[in-house]
């Protein structure tokens, strides 16, 4: 009855607001729409970085369900975490309990700055068993300084109550006790809200995917001081190295231009003159002709054109 009290007393006295962390998916859009839904003014953000989002990285804002979304883009600083996970990785090259960790720290400094009570995010459950276990939940909260204020109202049935719930801002009877990777009644309360235009689940994250983990892992090995550059570079077309030096070779037309557009001061490019075929980014400490010769070869046996001329230029010159 107290807490009921103190919740209409909020609706009528004072505005309370949140920081709600979106990834544009299912989980976040219904967490947002139940924070939302208890007069709660919301303070949106999406993070993005080569990895995941990375349409977003040059943007500021977004729309998000009518609302406006800050863009925060990730980028050496979360490189490095990426590089020294102090919590490990996932199946591939993906530091989730770090990289929730610096999300919400992130989101912390913003909570004291625009005196938001509390974070919410989408987050299921034992949705996903490395990041989304009860300990690794407990973990994220404390390590962020954010104890007792992360409110998961998707599963906030099945967890401890929040310092927002306790204080009655946040009216707990409203909020759901779902858990694992099950979508029935997400997608049950989606068609109850009338959502749409939510990204699919999985895929998300490119640090997951074996592949390019393994690119990314071997650009560690060889270049210990990677950029943010070099790991968008190694996303597009095939990777090889001839010793320390990175060489790209594009898959396709589209693949052609994003790699030359990745092409930086110190790079050369080779391309084929006289017969399509792809064009080639090497980028490293080039010491002799070799490197060249080895790149031509791959440009010359993926053109399927032996006899095709290739032209060898420094990035930015002609």
């Amino acid at each position: 009855m107290i807490c009921h009290v103190a919740y209409m007393i909020k609706l009528f006295v004072m505005k309370i607001r949140a920081i709600g962390l979106v990834s544009g998916g299912l989980d976040s859009m219904i967490a947002t729409r139940l924070i939302i839904s208890q007069g709660v003014d919301v303070f949106l953000i999406i993070f993005a970085s080569p990895f995941f989002h990375a349409d977003l990285m040059e943007k500021e804002t977004i729309d998000f369900m009518g609302t406006e979304a800050t863009v925060i883009a990730m980028g050496e600083e979360y490189l490095h975490i990426v590089k020294n996970p102090e919590y490990g990785y996932g199946s591939g090259m993906n530091p989730c309990i770090d990289c929730k960790i610096y999300m919400f720290r992130k989101a912390a400094k913003i909570m004291e700055e625009i005196k938001a009570s509390f974070v919410f995010t989408g987050e299921v459950l034992n949705q996903r068993p490395f990041s989304q276990t009860r300990a690794f939940m407990k973990l994220t909260e404390k390590k962020s300084n954010l104890e007792g204020r992360i409110l998961r109202p998707l599963s906030a049935k099945l967890l401890d109550p929040t310092i927002p719930e306790i204080e009655g801002l946040i009216d707990r009877e409203k909020l759901f006790a779902i858990s694992g990777r099950q979508r029935k009644q997400q997608l049950y309360l989606a068609e109850k809200m009338g959502l749409s235009g939510f990204s699919q689940p999985a895929g998300g994250c490119l640090l997951t995917d074996r592949i390019y983990a393994e690119k990314l892992k071997q650009l560690f090995l060889k270049w210990p001081y990677t950029t943010m550059e070099d790991a968008e570079l190694i996303k597009r077309g095939r990777v090889f190295w001839h010793k320390d030096v990175l060489i790209v070779v594009g898959r396709n037309k589209n693949e052609n231009e994003l790699l030359a557009n990745l092409a930086k001061t110190g790079d050369f490019v080779i391309y084929c003159e006289s017969a399509p075929g792809p064009l080639c980014v090497i980028r490293g400490k080039i010491a002799d002709s070799e490197v060249f010769d080895y790149a031509k070869n791959k440009v010359l046996f993926y053109a399927r054109r032996p006899d095709a001329e290739c032209r060898i230029v420094e990035a930015g010159k002609k």
